[in-house]
């Protein structure tokens, strides 16, 4: 490892995972959010600190995309054509 690599933990605690006084994934668990949600606010959250800001804010609206569509065949009756 070189030196300036000993003062990151690029496996568990990476920079862009510890800013704040908690990291992404303890937020995910405690507002209990599932896969895709918790993938929107990673990624949001860590864009302009990891040099991949567009790439990440397009990852997020990727996933909000699939949540929103999801949400909206979830709302839509089959059977009548409706929103619910």
């Amino acid at each position: 490892m070189a030196s300036n690599d000993a003062r990151e933990d690029y496996i568990n605690h990476p920079t862009h995972y510890t800013l704040g006084s908690i990291e992404v994934y303890d937020f995910i668990t405690a507002w209990d959010l599932n896969f895709t949600e918790g993938n929107i606010i990673k990624y949001i959250i860590r864009a302009p600190h990891k040099g991949t800001k567009i790439k990440d804010l397009k990852k997020a609206q990727w996933y909000l995309n699939r949540l929103i569509e999801n949400a909206e065949s979830e709302s839509f009756d089959h059977l009548t054509g409706v929103m619910r």
